[in-house]
This record gives structure tokens, sequence and C-alpha cells, in this order.
């Protein structure tokens, strides 16, 4: 199966969400929720879905203590990409995908610490 339909075929991952108000004692972070169809307890949150450089970051479902939907946001063809915020437990562990152009030596397409301030700027930090 081809990379781009198997990405395609990933249903929305389903989070419980609950009443009330954030948890104390999180982060939040926001972008388009997918689910990994090899391991569900994981949850993969795509930052900034439409921008130059989005970013993947991978989180354990168990950690995502509060999720709220936001206003969708709307490609240049006119489909609805839905958005969440998640907040997620402080200390938990993520993890940050970054694209590389394959290359000899390899290129990164992110730099991290643009990265990491785009998302410090984000959680308030």
């Amino acid at each position: 199966m081809k990379t781009k339909k198997y990405l395609g075929m990933l249903p929305l991952n389903k989070i419980e969400k609950r009443p009330g108000s954030p948890p104390e004692n999180t982060v939040p972070f926001t972008g388009y929720p997918r689910s990994l169809p090899s391991e569900k307890d994981k949850l993969l949150l795509v930052h900034e879905p439409l921008g130059v450089n989005p970013v993947l970051m991978e989180f354990q479902v168990k950690d995502i203590l509060y999720v709220e939907e936001i206003p969708q946001a709307v490609t240049e063809m006119g489909e609805g990409i839905p958005l969440v915020k998640i907040w997620v437990r402080r200390g938990a562990r993520g993890v940050l995908l970054e694209p590389f152009e394959v290359d000899d030596p390899i290129q990164f397409i992110n730099k991290t610490r643009d990265t990491q301030g785009r998302l410090l700027l984000e959680s308030g930090a």
C-alpha cells in the first residue's frame, strides 16, 4: 500500500472528552489529531498542519487529560481540517518527529530550536 494512501486512511483518534476545565499541571498543544493504526494507545498531533513546516508530535493517550475542539482550519480547496487543543500531563514524555531531506549529510528542514520556540510560544512557557 502506498504511504499517502495509508496515511489518508487513518481514522481520527477518539479521545474521551471530559467535562469541566483543563486540570492543573498540564501543558496545552494544538493541532490535527491522528491515531496510529498499530498502536491505539498513542496519538499523533500535527501542529500547524497547513503551515510551511508542520511538526508531528506523538503522545501517550493516557497522558492527555483534557481535550477541547477548536475551529477547523480550511485548505485552499475548501476542505476542513478538524483541530483540537489537548492538555498533556506535565512531566509526560512526548516524541517530536522532525522532517529532513534525504541527502549526504542529512539536511533538517525544521531546525530544532525553531520548532522549540514555536511550541514554547504556544504553550505560554
